[in-house]
């Protein structure tokens, strides 16, 4: 079996799971990351729903491509239809995405379902950090992950205007900086 990239926009930037033997900086063109995702597992509960990154149509997303060896294909996208397709609100695709050194590779990506109940939709900044200051779940506090991901965007030299602003939320809330 052949090696094959996986593109990560959120926790699986920095808390992939598997083994990689690369990973570089990419872009994926016709989506956007976006907290409109309502998570009844991973940072909420059915009852009180946490909000995670999805990629949403439109714009063009910066993240990281992570390439596997193609002996642990198998196992390696096992482990992330456990982990991404636990109430299939996400769909599986294969995407091309751009590396930062011109190359371009198909990767395995998770793209929001619209159509999926847990869809949240475009929310105002104030409402999804209110959402986000409260929650948590399996996976631990909804805060945290927002955090995490933006921390390691950052350190990537990753300007994310969507999360900034949820951020710029959450501290006129009085929260404090990530």
């Amino acid at each position: 079996m052949s090696d094959f990239w996986v593109f990560g926009y959120g926790s699986l930037m920095w808390n992939p799971g598997f083994e990689t033997i690369a990973r570089a900086r990419g872009r994926m063109y016709g989506v956007h990351r976006a907290l409109c995702v309502r998570s009844y597992v991973h940072r909420g509960t059915p009852q009180s729903p946490g909000l995670v990154l999805g990629l949403d149509r439109g714009g063009s997303c910066h993240g990281v491509a992570l390439k596997i060896a193609g002996e642990r294909r198998e196992a390696t996208i096992a482990y992330l239809r456990e982990r991404e397709l636990v109430t299939q609100v996400y769909l599986e695709a294969w995407r091309r995405v751009q590396l930062e050194n011109g190359d371009r590779v198909d990767a395995l990506v998770y793209l929001v379902d619209r159509t999926h109940e847990q869809y949240a939709g475009r929310l105002s900044d104030e409402a999804i950090g209110a959402i986000v200051a409260a929650s948590q779940g399996r996976s631990g506090n909804n805060l945290d992950y927002v955090r995490s991901t933006l921390r390691h965007l950052r350190e990537m030299g990753i300007f994310d205007p969507h999360l900034e602003a949820v951020e710029q939320a959450l501290r006129g809330a009085g929260l404090p900086s990530a």
